[in-house]
């Protein structure tokens, strides 16, 4: 698949002179992948995705999106790459959502019925028609989140980038962003990279993680590939999902179980299980003196 994204080695330096490094295994995301970056806070994920908007320039390394340099040509990729920053109250600028969303078309010189196309069908496609009229001031975290991702697809990105587009939000709220984003990149091919700290949604989200601690990509992998290495994850001070680490006891104690990524996974692994112990259970009521009916 071509390559969207590389990162190869990238060293940064803040004003305050905190270094940030990203070396070990190159950063590559492909067309059509949904890329988690994984890591303890203050491990640069943050600052990797900074480097990708083209909002900074590494001090060493090189960052190529798109084929290009974002620094250099920052103008040119500002259609073709979307962005939703953590904190979206300081991204949504607009005095109601319609005019938010309409940001980007409008600086991209596009005519005033082109604009209104666009917005009304990023609008539909999101189910927030009904905000368009809204003060973005006042909507809810979760609504705040559909604008701001509203505004970052608005213009068909090829590229877009989350940091934490799950931080804060309820439940429910969760759903809705994981549909929305699994519906970008199903429809319309978008290639997304993300941040996350909530390791327990990550395989809903995500086809290849990439786990980083202390300026290092410890490993890159599929989901069951990363979650599989326990060791890795405590290296980079991240603890498994729930499901992985539940059956990885599972399976340390001699019960025959593969690694699940979902509930759905998990249920099929047990059922058999359990329904094999409650038909010993009958069965030895019936025989007490015959045993063993589980073993093989």
């Amino acid at each position: 698949m071509t390559e969207v994204v590389r990162v190869k080695c990238l060293r940064h330096v803040y004003p305050d002179k905190t270094e940030v490094r990203f070396c070990g295994l190159d950063f590559v995301v492909r067309a059509g992948e949904r890329v988690m970056i994984l890591g303890p806070n203050g491990s640069g994920k943050t600052t990797l995705l900074a480097h990708l908007t083209g909002l900074l320039k590494p001090v060493e390394g090189e960052v190529q999106v798109l084929g290009v340099d974002p620094v250099r040509e920052f103008a040119s990729l500002r259609r073709r790459v979307g962005v939703v920053f953590q904190n979206v109250d300081e991204q949504i600028i607009g005095p109601t959502v319609w005019d938010d969303i309409a940001l980007a078309p409008r600086n991209s010189g596009l005519k005033p019925g082109e604009v209104r196309e666009l917005v009304e069908n990023i609008l539909q496609a999101m189910d927030i028609y009904h905000l368009k009229d809204k003060i973005p001031h006042y909507l809810s975290g979760g609504e705040k989140k559909k604008v701001a991702l509203a505004g970052a697809m608005v213009m068909r990105p090829e590229l877009l980038l989350l940091d934490e587009p799950f931080d804060g939000l309820d439940p429910r709220s969760k759903r809705e962003i994981i549909h929305l984003l699994d519906r970008f990149n199903h429809q319309f091919g978008t290639t997304i990279v993300m941040t996350n700290h909530d390791i327990n949604l990550v395989p809903l989200v995500a086809d290849r993680i990439y786990v980083i601690s202390e300026g290092v990509i410890l490993m890159q992998g599929s989901p069951r590939e990363v979650f599989a290495r326990l060791d890795i994850l405590r290296q980079a001070n991240l603890e498994p999902p729930l499901l992985v680490e539940l059956f990885a006891h599972l399976s340390r104690e001699g019960i025959p179980v593969n690694l699940p990524l979902t509930l759905e996974e998990a249920r099929q692994e047990l059922l058999p299980l359990l329904k094999s112990g409650l038909t010993c259970a009958r069965y030895e009521e019936r025989e007490p003196k015959r045993v063993a009916c589980l073993e093989g």
